[in-house]
């Protein structure tokens, strides 16, 4: 058995006290008990203490001053974009305002992304995209089906050529991840996405950067309507 380390000890308390404050069972404002406390509480040492709040302090959920010690910060203040933060916002299940917030950042980056792509794209990210697009149709379930759509996403972003685009992925592969899973699960049938997924993938092989930027938009709007139930509702109707 491999001893724990101070290292994965304060890895833990990172994890435990960030899932608390994002939960909000640790309310924006409130004051974390003094050191040698919360140390015994979580039953860690305080290096191993000292250590994490430091990283939750560059996250921007807490803040740590002399005299008044540590507290959490609003959320207006958290790196939202920070893997963890974002981690543990979607390990919850997402309100229905943070669903929205993820489709209005898929709604300004995607479809963009699609243009790019059918612009800029080589022979080999088509390619890609293209065995993305045939793992999607091929999945047999829906754990298969979201790791190939995260897949045909990040292939597309790559097809851009942008660095900076392609380094955006990154930081967003949790949230987009938990978004088409939810999306997914939230369809009667999780493969009804596909045929977007195709008009993307036309539209960028025929190098057609509008009808790409099109076709995605329609993908995000659908998306959004598995989640929130409307798209079930209107087909019932």
């Amino acid at each position: 058995m491999k001893p724990v380390t101070t290292r994965n000890l304060h890895g833990q308390v990172v994890q435990e006290l960030g899932q608390m404050i994002v939960g909000g069972k640790l309310k924006p404002g409130e004051g974390l008990p003094r050191e040698e406390v919360l140390a015994e509480q979580m039953k860690v040492s305080r290096t191993a203490l000292r250590e994490a709040m430091k990283v939750l302090v560059t996250k921007g959920l807490i803040e740590s001053r002399q005299r008044t010690g540590a507290r959490v910060r609003d959320a207006m203040y958290w790196n939202q974009l920070d893997a963890d933060v974002l981690a543990w916002r979607c390990a919850l299940m997402p309100t229905e305002s943070f669903v929205e917030k993820l489709v209005e950042m898929r709604e300004l980056i995607e479809p963009a992304a699609a243009a790019a792509a059918a612009k800029r794209r080589t022979p080999k990210q088509l390619e890609d995209l293209k065995a993305a697009y045939e793992a999607m149709a091929a999945s047999e379930d829906l754990d298969a089906w979201a790791e190939a759509d995260l897949a045909f996403h990040e292939t597309m972003l790559r097809a851009t050529n942008n660095e900076l685009m392609v380094s955006l992925f990154s930081v967003i592969e949790t949230a987009l991840g938990t978004f088409f899973l939810l999306s997914a699960r939230n369809s009667e049938n999780f493969k009804l996405a596909l045929p977007h997924h195709e008009k993307v993938y036309e539209a960028v092989k025929k190098r057609q950067p509008e009808v790409a930027r099109q076709a995605m938009l329609r993908m995000v709007a659908e998306s959004r309507d598995n989640i929130s139930g409307r798209g079930r509702r209107a087909r019932k109707s």
